[in-house]
């Protein structure tokens, strides 16, 4: 009889704190790997997931109290021996939120991690990767900030995510081209003399941030 596949869901959980990128980490409560940090993740429940991105809505909701305003299929990953238990694959997630929304997580700079159980380390290093990449073309970084935000701390985002100074003129021109912002009418943030406009994304007035 063939052994039976081992399937879950790993969720590589990604904040910017102290100006780097952060990942939440957990201890394992039970074998294998007991009391080794790890991703946020579990196995795939077949009678109750509508599919993996429902699965990893799960895990995060049951682990962490959470339901992040961005969540990707990052990739799976796949083997023989990446699980003491048996041939594996893991749909991995990536997600994104604000560092204030969990207050009691552990996170970790995604860049000088500590030993991880699995191939976990592997796990965190694409979704960084991936990060950066997608922000030099998309709104992506917009999720790491709360609900609204000035011009001035998008670009802050921007410039720690993809570790370079972003010139102001490029960076709004660029902002302009992908159109992905909107003004919220009315809303300013700052002092008496010059107060800042506060942008939204388009489509995402209200993110469901936690549950």
């Amino acid at each position: 009889m063939p052994a039976q596949v081992i399937v879950t869901v790993d969720v590589v959980l990604l904040t910017l704190k102290d100006e780097r990128l952060q990942v939440a980490l957990m201890k394992r409560p039970q074998d294998p790997f007991k009391g080794e940090l790890a991703l946020p993740g579990g196995y795939v429940h077949a009678e109750d997931d509508a599919d993996v991105a429902a699965a990893a809505y799960r895990v995060l909701r049951d682990k962490m109290k959470l339901r992040p305003p961005y969540l990707e299929q990052l990739g799976s990953f796949s083997g023989a021996r990446r699980d003491p238990r048996g041939w594996s694959i893991s749909v991995c997630h990536l997600a994104l939120v604000t560092p204030d929304v969990i207050a009691d997580t552990h996170w970790f700079p995604a860049d000088k991690l500590p030993r991880l159980a699995f191939d976990h380390a592997s796990l965190v290093a694409a979704a960084a990767t991936r990060v950066r990449n997608k922000s030099s073309y998309s709104a992506l970084p917009a999720y790491l900030l709360p609900e609204t935000f000035t011009l001035s701390e998008l670009q802050t985002i921007y410039s720690q995510v993809l570790g370079e100074a972003l010139e102001k003129s490029s960076f709004r021109r660029k902002l302009r081209d992908l159109d992905f912002l909107e003004e919220i009418p009315g809303a300013f943030k700052g002092g008496k003399q010059r107060p800042a406009q506060l942008y939204r994304l388009k489509g995402m007035a209200v993110f469901d941030r936690t549950i």
